[in-house]
Order: structure tokens, then sequence, then C-alpha cells
């Protein structure tokens, strides 16, 4: 989104939407099932949106935020369809732990090949 107008029309429900939902578990009532159908669908709507992205975008690292949109899709199931331990310890919210650790490092290694992939386009245009 290039013009400010655009980027406050989108961005200001999304910031009163989630300062309400805080406000009402803090002060009104902490309803844990509201909270993680909230959380999935936030999680859902972002994936969505990476996905879509990705999918119209020339990117060089492409691919990088692909196994990431996959993983963290994967990784939200085992959130959603929670099991009980196996062995006393091995859970679905472990597991999601677990998985989060190589998707933090493919999101920064996207994070770091974007910026270098725009840096490089910005100094083309200025020459």
């Amino acid at each position: 989104m290039r013009d400010e107008a655009s980027r406050v029309m989108v961005s200001a429900p999304l910031i009163a939407f989630v300062t309400t939902h805080i406000l009402y578990l803090n002060f009104y009532a902490l309803d844990y099932g509201l909270n993680m159908k909230v959380c999935v669908g936030m999680g859902v709507a972002q994936l969505l949106i990476w996905a879509v992205w990705v999918n119209v975008s020339s990117h060089p690292s492409r691919s990088k935020l692909w196994l990431f949109v996959v993983g963290r899709s994967l990784a939200m199931l085992l959130a959603v369809y929670n099991f009980p331990p196996y062995w006393g310890f091995v859970d679905a919210h472990a597991l999601w732990n677990v998985a989060n650790i190589p998707l933090t490092y493919l999101c920064w290694g996207f994070v770091r090949e974007d910026a270098e992939f725009m840096t490089i386009t910005l100094l083309k245009k200025v020459k």
C-alpha cells in the first residue's frame, strides 16, 4: 500500500479489534475458548495473506516463504488439534514448540533476504 490513507484504513480496524479483544479478556471475561478462536482466526488470515502475496510476488525468496507458510499451517494444526501426552511428556503443545524453532529461522532468513533484496532494488532505482 503506497498512500497513507490506505494504510490507516486497513490498520486502524485491526488495531481496534485486537485492542478490544485484549481489553475484553482482561477486564470482562477470560474466555480461553474465545481467545483460541480469535487467535486461530487471525493466524489463518495471516497465513492466507502471506500465501496470496508469495503467489503473486516475484521475490527471489519465494520458496523459503512458501515453506514457512506450509510449516506454520502444520504447526497451527498442532495447536488446534491438541492431543494428550505420549509417554507422559510429548504432547501437541510440546511438538508445537519444537516446530517453531526451525520456522523462526526460516522467517528471519526471509526477513534478512528481503532486506537485502529491497536494498539492492532501491539502490538500482537511485542510480
